[in-house]
This record gives C-alpha cells, structure tokens and sequence, in this order.
C-alpha cells in the first residue's frame, strides 16, 4: 500500500511540475542567450527533445474547443499574469497529460482492475480540477498583490502629477520605479504605456487595465481618470481624493483580517493545543488516580 501511494504521487507530482513549468516558462532576453557559452550540439539536441512544451501543445490541441472557452481562458491566465500566445493550449495540454498520469498510475498500481470506468472517470476529473484550482489560486493572489500595491502607486502618481508631469509620462514613472516592491500592478502598468504607445486611446487603455487586473479598485481608478480627462477636471486633486480612499480601505481590511484572526486560531488551538494541554494538566491526576484505585479494585474483586 506504501509502495503504490508512493507511486501515485510520483506521478502526479510529475505531471503537475512538467505543466506548469511549460507554462510559466518565459522566452529568454537576447542578451542573456548571446552571453551564454555555445553548448554541445548533443546537450542542445537533448533539451530539445525533452521540452514539455513540445508534448503539452499537441495534448492541448487534443480536445475541440468552442472560441467563446478560448477567449475565457486567455482572460484567466491574463489575470494570473501568464500573457502567452500559447497559453491556452498548454495549459490544456497540461490538464490532459495529469489526467493520463493519474490513469496510467492507477493501472501501475493495478488499482483500476476492481472498477476501471470509475478511476478512469476519477483520473479526468483530478486532471482538469487540479491546474484549474491552481489558476485561480495564483489569480487571487496576484489581485491581492495589486490590492496591496494600488495606494502606493496612486500616492507616488499624485506627487509625480504635481509636479508637473503628463499622466502618461506619470504612469511609466511609476511602472519603472515601484517595480521592485510591486512587480504585479508595474506589469500592468507597463502594459498600459504600450498600449498607449502603439496608438490605442487612453480611455480605451484604461478600460482594458482595469479589466485586466480584476481588481475593484483598479476599475474605480481607471474611470476616475477617463471622466478626469472628459471632463477636463483636476487629475491631482482626483487622485489625492482616490488615493485617501484607498488608504482608508487599506486600514479597514487589514482591521478586517486582525478581528478574524482569533476565529481563525480555534481550529488549530481546538486540534493541536488543546489535547496537549489536557493531557499535561490531566495527565498526573490521572494516573495517580489510576494507581490509588488498581489496589482497592484488587481487593474489592477478591
């Protein structure tokens, strides 16, 4: 029973580390290749050969899907922060090669002879369940990290608007030097200048930023500025008026999560705590209990 648990978590750790290294794997910077030293032509070959992505994409062609679940899923990853042309296909990819993981580690085991159709059943549902709650897993971090991000950027925006700076000019500002504390909502932003470089309206780009982040606030943010820019209002004094909002709400979610810390901390207490201190406590007690009644049972019985 040891050896085929083992077995099966073999395998689907395989499975799930090959999908989503294919998906996370970024396309190297040029620099970065030419400064690499000239491998052997045989090592280069075996990589090669052995690219996941080479598997995953036929895998994730497998399956017919309709355009409108295509579009949706890009809209995921997008929001996961995974912005590849490919993307979809290997994550389907990935989806079918768990599933056939799963399946053949169950005909390994020989656990699949007592019912196939159920742990063939079994094997495509932990297969498409499995990197699905992990995108949303990585979703909802990635938004909180934006969350988290939003109030500095926007006090940053305010002094850089002040002082004299475009909003454009104040966005890229923003996306270059906040990077190294928030990289998530830079992304974005960054996103957004290219955009507006390559000609798209600014309204437009804002709309497409604020859908891109999933975030509320981000949203608000987005039509607080193209109603700034219509109406031809002040950008600085709407932005100091978001960016005090933001603080407050910052305050009061992180109230928020220190009133449910102690409803949180039950669980845990009630389940590892609480035994241990019962048995300290009671422990001695009892067992000087046990041995001052074991000889007046004793002779009771005779």
């Amino acid at each position: 029973m040891n050896l085929t648990l083992l077995t099966i978590g073999l395998l689907v750790f395989i499975g799930v580390f090959a999908g989503l290294y294919a998906v996370l794997k970024r396309t190297l910077n040029v620099r970065a290749r030419l400064s690499e030293a000239p491998e052997v032509a045989g090592e280069s070959a075996w990589r090669e050969h052995l690219d996941p992505e080479k598997l995953l994409k036929p895998l994730g062609g497998i399956l017919p899907r309709p355009a409108s679940d295509l579009s949706r899923m890009e809209k995921r990853l997008v929001s996961a922060g995974i912005r590849r042309k490919d993307g979809t296909l290997l994550f389907y990819g990935a989806q079918v090669a768990l599933a056939g993981l799963l399946f053949v580690a169950s005909i390994v085991t020989n656990l699949w002879a007592s019912n196939p159709l159920l742990f063939l059943i079994l094997s495509v549902l932990f297969g498409a369940l499995i990197p699905d709650l992990w995108l949303k897993w990585r979703s909802s971090r990635r938004r909180e990290r934006v969350e988290q991000g939003l109030p500095d950027a926007l006090d940053l925006m305010v002094v850089c608007v002040e002082a004299g700076l475009g909003l454009d000019q104040t966005i890229q500002r923003i996306s270059q030097d906040l990077y190294t504390a928030h990289p998530d909502l830079c992304d974005e932003l960054r996103v957004f200048t290219m955009e507006v470089n390559a000609g798209r309206g600014r309204a437009d780009a804002l709309r497409n930023l604020g859908q891109r982040a999933g975030v509320d606030d981000m949203r608000s943010l987005a039509a607080v500025l193209i109603q700034t820019d219509r109406f031809g209002t002040s950008i600085a004094q709407s932005l100091r008026v978001f960016s005090d909002t933001m603080r407050t709400k910052r305050r009061q979610r992180a109230e928020e999560r220190a009133a449910k810390m102690g409803v949180k901390m039950i669980p845990p207490m009630v389940v590892f705590v609480f035994p241990a201190i019962f048995v300290v406590i009671i422990g001695p007690a009892l067992i000087g209990i046990i041995h001052s009644l074991l000889p007046f049972l004793g002779e009771a019985s005779k």
